[in-house]
């Protein structure tokens, strides 16, 4: 209207969106809102039981439907978006209590989940637990676009849309694996799904802190607002995002490598070959890159190009492993040769789940084969009369039986390594120190040395130079050797 004193969208856009928008929400509801979704109650702890046992049992059985279940019912949303909020209002108590939460829904969350794995006969790293140990690119953008509709769907009093963002964002499915992980000894399996949960909260906490400013949520709701606070929060802030870009720039980097091995691997066939499967494993050293190629016409040393040519676009060591299958022109003919290709590797990988059961002393179902990195892993019993030696030396037989490109790894059972011999010279025994290297290695664990005198100071000593963390123990009688848990690495 002429001569009114609201300012208008072409004039001002952005006090247009502050008068039109921003006053329109009923900010001190909205605190409340959070303030009661976030905090640690009875219900919480329930439901976050519940939920951790359906994500758990529905990864174990490789089941997205009875995950998807555990999505739907995880109410660790409400503390991180409580988190969000209360660095964009400086409220230190909100930040407080979503924090203590939070912190008692992932302890609680992951503990009940590695119980159940304890008692569970189905310890098998299945296909959804495989796809939650490493984060990718898309899986910051679903938590980004998790947060930012949870954050609105708050502001605009439509909370119950968060039962949805709660399925895109998986939230509980990577906490269950984390106790997957911690109750089976595997810290690869640790690592990357506390990696995905820990990239997808710091996501949603600093894009609902972003959201919530952007609807005018800012220091004047917070009635204990202090400077100190502010300092504070900026540096949590400044917490959250290094790591979160350090992992992104990471992840990024991956993305690319992956899309550039693709066209290398393409560019060495005619246009007719078809790459049907390719897959690069970037924690090995070298690099690996593993791909399935149907093409009318080999093409030998091509690995060999592709690991050259990637080793200088990457700028570290690329091993390439090509399979190459002779197809023909017909989709008939390359749908034939295809499954034969595929029954080919499944007889391969049954002769080596056979071979490695045999070897351990278990059934075919407690043996973990990853055929497309080409691994097989396998937890031995406790064999009578049996030494950290007899294990390794089962799983050379195994390794050697093998076939070609395939990584063994038998773990030994928790056992006490022994009394340490030592050669003429008073050092200690070389295959001593190999074997309590080896099974430190397979169990993830240290070696402790117990003993007095210089045989266990050159018994730690050569440990070290093997690469195994060393914990030094009762420094009295004979040398010993045995497994124990690494002392932790004090805060820098």
């Amino acid at each position: 209207m002429p001569g009114s004193d609201a300012p208008s969208l072409r004039s001002s856009p952005w006090r247009w969106w502050r008068q039109q928008l921003t006053r329109s929400v009923d900010h001190v509801a909205v605190v409340e809102r959070v303030r009661d979704e976030a905090g640690l109650n009875g219900r919480f702890a329930f439901m976050i039981l519940m939920s951790a046992g359906i994500a758990v049992l529905g990864l174990l059985l490789s089941s997205p439907a009875v995950v998807i279940g555990a999505m739907l019912i995880s109410p660790l949303m409400g503390p991180i978006i409580g988190l969000g909020f209360g660095l964009a209002t400086f409220d230190w108590r909100e930040i407080r209590e979503a924090a203590v939460a939070l912190a008692a829904g992932v302890l609680i969350a992951v503990l009940f989940c590695a119980l159940i794995v304890l008692v569970s006969p189905i310890q098998n790293v299945t296909d959804e637990i495989a796809a939650r140990t490493r984060p990718n690119l898309f899986d910051l953008l679903v938590a980004l676009f998790s947060a930012l509709a949870g954050a609105y769907a708050m502001v605009r009093g439509r909370e119950g849309t968060i039962v949805g963002v709660a399925i895109a964002t998986a939230l509980m499915p990577p906490l269950a694996v984390v106790g997957f992980g911690l109750a089976t000894a595997n810290w690869t399996v640790f690592g990357g799904s506390l990696l995905l949960f820990f990239t997808n909260l710091m996501t949603i906490a600093l894009a609902a802190a972003v959201m919530a400013r952007f609807y005018g949520f800012a220091t004047h709701l917070s009635p204990q607002h202090t400077m100190l606070q502010l300092v504070v929060a900026c540096g949590v802030f400044l917490a959250l995002a290094v790591p979160l870009g350090l992992s992104l720039r990471q992840i990024a980097w991956e993305s690319v490598a992956s899309r550039q091995a693709r066209e290398v691997v393409s560019a060495q066939f005619s246009s007719d070959a078809r790459l049907s499967q390719l897959e690069v494993d970037f924690a090995r050293v070298p690099v690996r890159l593993s791909a399935v190629v149907l093409t009318p016409e080999l093409r030998p040393g091509a690995d060999r190009t592709i690991s050259a040519t990637l080793t200088r676009l990457f700028g570290r060591p690329v091993e390439a492993r090509l399979e190459q299958y002779r197809v023909g022109t017909t989709a008939q003919a390359e749908a034939v040769q295809l499954s034969q290709a595929r029954s080919h590797a499944s007889e391969e990988e049954a002769r080596l789940i056979e071979r490695l059961a045999v070897a351990a002393g278990v059934s075919a179902d407690a043996v973990t084969v990853d055929g497309g990195h080409r691994q097989a892993t396998v937890n031995a019993q406790p064999l009578p009369g049996a030494t950290i030696g007899t294990y390794r030396a089962l799983e050379e037989r195994a390794a050697a039986g093998a076939p070609e490109g395939w990584t063994i790894a038998l773990v030994p059972p928790l056992a006490t390594i022994g009394a340490l011999s030592f050669d003429s010279a008073g050092d200690p025994a070389p295959d001593r120190i190999a074997d309590a290297a080896w099974a430190a290695r397979r169990r993830g664990l240290a070696v402790s040395v117990g003993g007095a005198g210089d045989g266990a100071d050159r018994a730690a000593a050569a440990l070290e130079a093997a690469g195994v963390p060393v914990v030094r123990g009762p420094a009295n009688g004979a040398v010993t050797l045995s497994l124990a848990l690494p002392e932790p690495v004090p805060p820098q």
